[in-house]
């Protein structure tokens, strides 16, 4: 029997942009090694300060929608009070407070239980750090 639990960290490069970036494909390579067909719970965790995990439609708009809706919510501008990198980088920081690092989702018969139009994502709105890190593990 595999392991009940099982972790593996995924190396992005995000790039100088802000950017949700689609993982799903990634969510579910590891989960046909790891789950080997069995039920559980796969937990995806970005250790970063200024980056977020979220269940999203991508691909038909509502990825560009949610980075404008973050515009919105978090402008960057000098009204925050962490003031280091880029202009408005404060904003990043209370990111994961809207967008939190981490989403746990069912695993059913080794696959990833989504609806249809859900993908797993990375939000990235830091300009300032091109790489990340994300931590997939499951628990059978």
């Amino acid at each position: 029997m595999p392991d009940a639990f099982t972790t593996r960290v995924l190396n992005l490069a995000t790039g100088s942009a802000e950017r949700v970036a689609d993982i799903t494909g990634d969510c579910e390579s590891f989960l046909r090694e790891a789950a080997a067909g069995r039920d559980g719970l796969l937990n995806v965790f970005v250790p970063h300060a200024t980056a977020g995990i979220a269940i999203i439609e991508t691909g038909a708009g509502s990825d560009d929608d949610l980075l404008s809706a973050l515009h919105t919510l978090l402008p960057a501008d000098d009204r925050w009070q962490h003031r280091h990198g880029s202009p408005g980088h404060g904003r990043d920081h209370v990111l994961p407070a809207f967008v939190p690092p981490h989403a746990t989702l069912p695993v059913i018969g080794g696959r990833l239980e989504l609806g249809t139009w859900q993908s797993v994502c990375l939000v990235d709105t830091n300009r300032d750090n091109p790489d990340r890190r994300v931590r997939l593990s499951f628990l059978g």
